[in-house]
C-alpha cells in the first residue's frame, strides 16, 4: 500500500516509529536524517514555512510502515538577518527498512518522478551496501562538493551512558531548562548560536508540537549577564532507551569557554535519569569540520555511521 501527499505530524510518527525499529536491530543502517530525533526536529521548526514544499510518500506491509521518502522541492528560506536563501534542487530524506529493502528502488523511482526537472541529492547510509547499488544503478552518483574537505556530509556518534564525567561550568555561569528559562530565550539561544538563522518563535512553536519534545530535556546555559549562551535539544527514545543530542549550538561570544562541553555532559546526566542508557549526535564528518567532531569525542562519542551523498543532475537520464 503506498500514497503520496504533503507530510503531515501524523507521517513524522510513522517515520519516528520506523527508525525506532531499524535502530533496534540495525542502527547503522538509520539514515542521519530519518532518525527519531532528526525527524522531530526538521518537521517541527519547518513545517509551517516550508511544508507547502514537502512531498512525501509511503510504504506499508501488513498496516505497518516499512519505507518512506520525504522529497524537499524549491523553496525560499528567509533568514534573521534579512537574507533569502533560494533552495533551486531537491532534497530527498528517506528510510527503507532493511527486511523490505528492495523498495529503495520503488522510492528513487517515485523520487524522480517528483523531482524530474530538478537536481537531486540524497543522503544514504555508507553503510548501506545494497542500497547504494540501486542508487548507482538509478544514475546516481557521488557528490563532488558534499564529499570535498569542507563538504557537508554527516556521521552519526554514539556511547553509552554507564560513565559520564560531572560537568563543570564557569563561575556564574548555570544550567537552565526550557521549561525554566522560557520560549523567547529558547529562540534567542538558537538564533545566536546559529546567526544568520531562519529560526522564529513560530518555529519553535513548531518543534514543541513535534512528537517527543520535551521541555525538561531542553537545555540552555545562562552567563551571568543573562544571555543565554548555549543550548540543545535532547530527543529521548524510550523504546530504544536512546537520547538524540539535535541541534546543539553556542553564542560566538562564548565559544571556546568549555560551556558545550559541560552542557552535554550535564545533558546526559538528564537522559540518564530520563531513562536513556545510550546517546547520539551528529556532526559534519568532512576533514573541514573538525570543531564539532573534537567537542563530541572529548566527551566519549565515538563514530557510528555516515552519510554517503549522491546526486543527479538535471540532464541525467
Amino acid at each position: 500500500m503506498t500514497n503520496s501527499e504533503l507530510v503531515t505530524a501524523a507521517d513524522v510518527q510513522l517515520m519516528q516509529g520506523l527508525a525506532q525499529r531499524v535502530t533496534a536491530t540495525r542502527p547503522d543502517l538509520v539514515n542521519t536524517d530519518a532518525s527519531f530525533g532528526e525527524l522531530a526536529w526538521n518537521w517541527g521548526k519547518g513545517h509551517a514555512d516550508y511544508g507547502a514544499s514537502w512531498r512525501r510518500r509511503l510504504w506499508f506491509s501488513g498496516g505497518d510502515l516499512v519505507a518512506w521518502g520525504w522529497a524537499q522541492l524549491p523553496h525560499q528560506v528567509r533568514r534573521s538577518d534579512g537574507s533569502v536563501k533560494d533552495v533551486t534542487g531537491a532534497y530527498l530524506a528517506y528510510q527503507v527498512c532493511p527486511d523490505h529493502a528492495g523498495l529503495v528502488d520503488e522510492v528513487i523511482d517515485w523520487y524522480d518522478d517528483t523531482a524530474a526537472d530538478l537536481e537531486r541529492t540524497v543522503l544514504p547510509s555508507a553503510a548501506d551496501e545494497f542500497a547504494l547499488k540501486r542508487w548507482a544503478a538509478h544514475g546516481y552518483e557521488n557528490d563532488p562538493a558534499a564529499l570535498g574537505d569542507a563538504g557537508s556530509w554527516t556521521q552519526m556518534n554514539e556511547r553509552d551512558l554507564i560513565d559520564v564525567e560531572k560537568p563543570a561550568l564557569p563561575d556564574g555561569f548555570r544550567f537552565r531548562t526550557a521549561e525554566e528559562a522560557g520560549p523567547e530565550a529558547a529562540v534567542r539561544a538558537h538564533v545566536d548560536a546559529w546567526a544568520p538563522s531562519p529560526y522564529t518563535a513560530k518555529a519553535y512553536q513548531g518543534v514543541r508540537q513535534a512528537a517527543g519534545y520535551r521541555g525538561d530535556l531542553h537545555v540552555l546555559v545562562e552567563a551571568p549577564d543573562g544571555t543565554m549562551a548555549s543550548s540543545t535539544i535532547m530527543w529521548l527514545d524510550e523504546a530504544n532507551k536512546t537520547a538524540e543530542f539535535e541541534p546543539v549550538g553556542t553564542h560566538p561570544d562564548y565559544r571556546r569557554r568549555g560551556l558545550a562541553r559541560a552542557m552535554l555532559l550535564h545533558g546526559m546526566h538528564l537522559a540518564r535519569a530520563a531513562g536513556a542508557t545510550r546517546m547520539t549526535v551528529a556532526c559534519l564528518g568532512a576533514p573541514g569540520h573538525p570543531q564539532a567532531r573534537g567537542l563530541y569525542y572529548s566527551v566519549g562519542f565515538r563514530e557510528l555511521s555516515r552519510d554517503a551523498p549522491l546526486i543527479k543532475t538535471k540532464t541525467a537520464a
